[in-house]
């Protein structure tokens, strides 16, 4: 299946628009949302990946955020790709709500159950990515942001590989999964019971490593997020940036839980920090 657009909304003066293709890398048909400013790839000055988190598609960001408006003041664009592979019944893929269908991880699984479809890192580092710049004809100028599950994906792959995105920010992020409890069960069910293999997919623990992005890290955390304690650990991420040559801003927000409400209040200031690296 060649890439193919399932449907179109007018939307600031953009289209905000739904695709699905063939994937090479998750063996499976992938779907992602986009918004193009004025509705004109050429027009693009650069282009955001989001990522989404645990249960979620490639409709909430584009749906909930409410991100259009200043996406189209700024001329950029975003991409919004599925949380995992769909239309798959691996054993125990459906079973949770925070592993399998909808929580991909945004690793590559080796596990034998897993390994020859959840490759969300290589569909997101390589193939969406190149995507991106034959489809839009961005360039180089891309940037990663993310939620929860996305957060975590967005630093680890910006973090990895960060000659290839402009900036790396987060609402929530999952910042040190491998000490916690969505984590470890994630990882092992993907990538076994080795903890070497888990931290090369654990912000903190890539940090503490020694990696880093040129630019500066914007986080934004809620203090009313249900999850922050025991699931996102925000403070291990401070405590290793501090460490280490890694710039960060970390923003706590008095009030603010794990939703959209959260993530729309502040989306403009992550549009607007990411435009000063992408135009």
């Amino acid at each position: 299946m060649a890439l193919k657009v399932l449907k179109t909304h007018k939307t600031f003066g953009g289209e905000t628009q739904f695709w699905e293709h063939d994937s090479s890398e998750t063996k499976t048909v992938m779907k992602f949302s986009t918004f193009i400013p004025e509705g004109d790839a050429k027009r693009v000055r650069g282009c955001l990946i989001w990522l989404s988190g645990l249960t979620c598609n490639e409709e909430n960001f584009i749906t909930k955020a409410g991100a259009q408006r200043v996406l189209s003041e700024t001329g950029l664009m975003v991409i919004c790709p599925d949380t995992s592979p769909r239309g798959l019944n691996l054993p125990n893929e459906h079973d949770s709500w925070d592993f399998g269908s909808g929580a991909g991880f945004y690793v590559d699984a080796t596990t034998t159950d897993y390994r020859d479809h959840y490759r969300m890192e290589s569909y997101i580092q390589s193939e969406l990515y190149e995507l991106i710049q034959k489809q839009f004809g961005v360039g180089d100028r891309i940037s990663i942001f993310g939620h929860s599950m996305g957060g975590h994906g967005a630093l680890t792959l910006g973090l990895k590989a960060p000659t290839k995105y402009r900036s790396l920010s987060a609402f929530s992020p999952i910042v040190n999964p491998v000490a916690c409890e969505w984590g470890e069960k994630a990882f092992t069910g993907y990538l076994g019971t080795d903890r070497a293999v888990w931290r090369k997919h654990d912000a903190t623990e890539l940090i503490k490593a020694g990696a880093v992005h040129a630019n500066p890290i914007l986080i934004d955390q809620g203090l009313a997020d249900q999850f922050l304690e025991k699931q996102l650990l925000t403070d291990h991420f401070v405590q290793a940036a501090k460490g280490s040559q890694q710039k960060a801003e970390v923003r706590r927000q008095p009030g603010y839980d794990h939703s959209y409400y959260f993530i729309s209040t502040f989306v403009e200031d992550h549009i607007r920090f990411h435009q000063r690296f992408l135009v």
